[in-house]
C-alpha cells in the first residue's frame, strides 16, 4: 500500500459503522461490500496476533474482535470495510493466530478443528486448507490454516508440535510426504526425508 496516504477516518468511526453493520447473526457480508477506498488507517496486526492502533496495542478484546469481523483481503492487501468505508491496514503475516485445535477421528476420517486468538473456528478440509511456508534462509516452517474468505491463521508453535505428533507419512506424486489428514483431504507438510 505504498504511496497511499493516511486518512482521517478513525478507529472509533470504523468501529461504530462495524457495530451497526453487525446487528444480524453471524459475520457481516464483507465480500459483498465494495465502498470506495478511503485511504490507509494507522492500524497494524503483528505476527503474534496483537492489533495496534497509532502504534499502541488495542487493549479491548471486544473491539479487536469487532474489527476482525469486518476484515477483508484483496490480493496481498488488507482492509477494514463497512457498507460505506474501506480503509487499508497493515498485516505483518496473517491476521489470525490458531492457538489450539481439536482432533476427532483417525486416519482419513480425522478432522482438525482450529481455534483462533479471536474466537473463530474452522475445520480443515476442502474449504479450509492447511499450508506450510518455509523460510528460505533458515528452512523453519510457518504453518497456516484458512479461516474464512481468504483470511488465514498462523498456527502457533505449540499447536504445530501437536500436529507433528498426529501426522502420517503418505505417498504424494511418488514422493513420501509427512502430512495431516482432515476432512478427507491430505495436507502435505514436509518431505519425509527431511524429518530424519
Amino acid at each position: 500500500m505504498s504511496g497511499q496516504i493516511i486518512v482521517k477516518p478513525s478507529a472509533d468511526s470504523i468501529a461504530t459503522a462495524a457495530r451497526m453493520a453487525a446487528k444480524g447473526k453471524g459475520l457481516p457480508p464483507v465480500d459483498k461490500w465494495n465502498p470506495d477506498f478511503c485511504g490507509d488507517l494507522d492500524m497494524r496486526i503483528a505476527r503474534d496476533g496483537t492489533w495496534f492502533y497509532l502504534g499502541t496495542p488495542i487493549g479491548r478484546p471486544e473491539l479487536v474482535r469487532l474489527f476482525s469481523t469486518i476484515l477483508k483481503r484483496e490480493g496481498d492487501d488488507y482492509f477494514l470495510v463497512t457498507p460505506v468505508e474501506k480503509v487499508g491496514i497493515t498485516v505483518d503475516d496473517a491476521p489470525f493466530v490458531a492457538v489450539d485445535f481439536d482432533v476427532t477421528g483417525t486416519g482419513e476420517a480425522q478432522e482438525l478443528t482450529f481455534h483462533t486468538n479471536l474466537g473463530d473456528s474452522a475445520t480443515a478440509g476442502p474449504d479450509h486448507s492447511i499450508r506450510v511456508e518455509r523460510d528460505p534462509e533458515t528452512g523453519e516452517p510457518s504453518p497456516y490454516v484458512l479461516i474464512r474468505s481468504n483470511l488465514e491463521a498462523l498456527i502457533d508453535r505449540k499447536s504445530f508440535y501437536r500436529l507433528v505428533e498426529i501426522g502420517s507419512h503418505q505417498d504424494v506424486n511418488g514422493i513420501s510426504m509427512f502430512g495431516l489428514w482432515s476432512g478427507g483431504v491430505l495436507f502435505p507438510v514436509i518431505p519425509s526425508a527431511e524429518l530424519g
